[in-house]
């Protein structure tokens, strides 16, 4: 990707689009990404890793890397998941972030790009178990900005930690904005 990084930060900015980063960014961490309300979130996604120094992967459903199209999601990077049963997904996953020490991956909290009632807890509890910190990516199109917002440690009080995560978040708007959960976990 880091060839990519001058030709992607020219496209974002020939679209009129603001990259964010972090001043620093901790070797390990969840990377939330919300709102996720769109299918242009993806492109828009991987056009920011392209353009950051950020070697991060992402979680998808598993239904992407099927047939010819699993080679080309994994080498952008993409981990599929099962969301139909439970796979112990998040201690396979806090076991690769203990195994590694640089290591950041993407997931959309949401879980969908419709409206739900809240966030799904995977990412929480992946951090926790892991020991690692919360990054907030966002892609806003009110703003036209896209990139990372801000990175916490958790502190296993849920309440505070979403209300923490929630305020990082205040004002960014998805595609289809109407379509953005409340920052809560089900």
């Amino acid at each position: 990707m880091s060839l990519l990084r001058g030709p992607a930060r020219f496209v974002l900015k020939l679209l009129g689009w603001k990259l964010l980063d972090l001043p620093q960014r901790p070797p390990k961490a969840v990377v939330i990404a919300y709102p996720h309300t769109s299918n242009l979130d993806f492109p828009m996604t991987l056009l920011a890793l392209a353009a950051l120094p950020f070697g991060a992967q992402w979680v998808g459903k598993d239904t992407m890397f099927r047939g010819i199209w699993g080679p080309v999601m994994r080498a952008l990077g993409g981990v599929a998941v099962n969301r139909r049963e439970r796979t112990g997904f998040v201690e396979q996953v806090a076991g690769e972030f203990r195994r590694r020490d640089h290591f950041h991956l993407i997931i959309a909290t949401e879980g969908t790009r419709r409206l739900q009632a809240g966030w799904k807890s995977g990412f929480y509890r992946i951090a926790l178990a892991a020991g690692v910190p919360v990054i907030m990516a966002v892609v806003d199109y009110g703003k036209r900005e896209v990139g990372l917002l801000a990175s916490i440690e958790l502190t296993g009080d849920e309440t505070a930690d979403m209300a923490r995560i929630a305020a990082c978040y205040e004002g960014r708007t998805g595609y289809h904005h109407e379509n953005a959960s409340p920052i809560r976990l089900l």
